[in-house]
């Protein structure tokens, strides 16, 4: 079976490598240690397509050391057996690991001995964040190098070379059909080579233009790892807008969200903005939000975008308070991390000298409830807005009583 082009224009050497320039190149870390015959245990970690399989390859080639390559997800532990096997036969080895945040624990134990030893030398790769997503045991055992996304230029400099390398004979691709690639791969290298190899192969005067590109591929390459950055940074883009108050920031993330067909997570998020951000200070807010997710839901994408879009310009533009979640983390460290001593007793069963609300004029008796021992403290503040000024005097007149 022939090998795929984007494996074939895998680099040999570092030097090679696109992009990536804060660790390959003069007096950069990578380079450096290859330079110096001297490898560590390590996790590249970024979005795909931008070179993590390609440097830890001209890694192990320019070192010229023994090496195998292992998924976390799909080897077995008889696999991982085998390789540790093998490392001793030999006195050590490179251990190549795709995803290797999916590692069960089975498979960390039989790694983490070999590792402290220096029997094996990892050379993991992740699409996700390794400090939220790998083992610590694994992680604390080697250095974390992450891998920026390539720009227009390092695409425009690998589909130069893909055309002068003569690895698809006679191969034309005109000034348009590059932009086009840059835009709909979002700069996924692997991507590039991908599409430039099935338009390739899909044509017979092998000339690679915008249509021909068009007819083959027309929705963008979004990354949407769930387990990934990407996919987080894409939520966390869209709270921030809103709670930032900036409505066009806010539509633009939304539409990324839906452009990956991720509704439902977009939806869940919504109502956490709508509780974290608007708060108390727009209570309607939240049977609005529910009514517009309710109605995402049932007519599904791509109508969905219509009521969530309203309803995520009028959360930007809502008046904002966080006076709720600053009052709930701060309940829940007491309660976490506090003795508080014990519940006042009139408030257990059988109530013995509880004070009924409903029996006092205005529905209100003055009386503890919290523990002696916190029951000055004052988990919830107002904050200065329409509707919480509002809550501010009710709340004065009772303390006053």
């Amino acid at each position: 079976m022939e090998e795929l082009l984007a494996i074939k224009m895998r680099p040999q050497k570092l030097s090679d490598v696109i992009g990536q320039k804060h660790l390959i190149g003069k007096d950069k870390i990578l380079t450096n240690l290859v330079k110096n015959k001297k490898l560590f245990s390590m996790i590249l970690y970024g979005k795909p397509g931008i070179g993590k399989t390609s440097i830890a390859m001209a890694i192990v080639n320019e070192l010229n050391v023994r090496y195998r390559m292992l998924n976390a997800v799909i080897n077995n532990k008889k696999d991982f057996d085998t390789v540790v096997e093998e490392a001793k036969m030999y006195n050590g080895l490179v251990l190549i690991m795709d995803e290797i945040h999916r590692l069960n624990k089975d498979k960390q134990d039989l790694l983490l001995p070999v590792l402290e030893s220096g029997l094996i030398t990892l050379i993991g790769m992740t699409t996700a964040n390794p400090y939220h997503s790998i083992n610590p045991a694994i992680r604390s055992r080697c250095q974390m190098f992450e891998l920026k996304e390539l720009d227009g230029d390092d695409i425009d400099k690998a589909i130069d070379r893909v055309v002068k390398s003569n690895v698809l004979p006679d191969l034309k691709i005109d000034k348009k059909a590059k932009e086009y690639l840059k835009g709909i791969s979002k700069n996924d290298l692997r991507y590039v080579y991908n599409l430039i190899e099935v338009a390739y192969y899909a044509n017979s005067d092998k000339h690679i233009t915008e249509d021909k590109l068009i007819a083959i591929a027309n929705k963008p390459n979004i990354f949407h790892d769930k387990n990934g950055d990407g996919y987080y940074d894409m939520l966390s883009a869209l709270q921030k807008s809103i709670r930032g108050s900036d409505p066009q920031a806010a539509i633009f993330y939304l539409a990324k969200l839906l452009e990956g067909g991720d509704l439902e997570s977009a939806c869940r998020r919504l109502v956490v903005i709508t509780y974290e951000d608007i708060g108390l200070a727009n209570p309607s807010m939240g049977p609005k939000v529910m009514a517009a997710i309710e109605g995402a839901l049932m007519v599904g994408l791509p109508e969905a975008r219509i009521p969530l879009s309203a309803i995520v310009i009028e959360l930007a533009l809502s008046p904002k308070s966080n006076s709720g979640i600053i009052a709930i983390d701060k309940a829940i460290e007491i309660a976490d991390k506090v003795n508080y001593g014990d519940i006042p007793s009139y408030l257990k069963s059988p109530y013995n000298g509880y004070l009924y609300p409903h029996n006092y004029k205005n529905d209100y008796v003055k009386q503890q409830y919290l523990p002696d021992k916190i029951k000055n403290i004052k988990f919830y503040t107002p904050k200065e807005n329409k509707n919480e000024l509002v809550l501010k005097d009710i709340l004065d007149k009772l303390e006053k009583q």
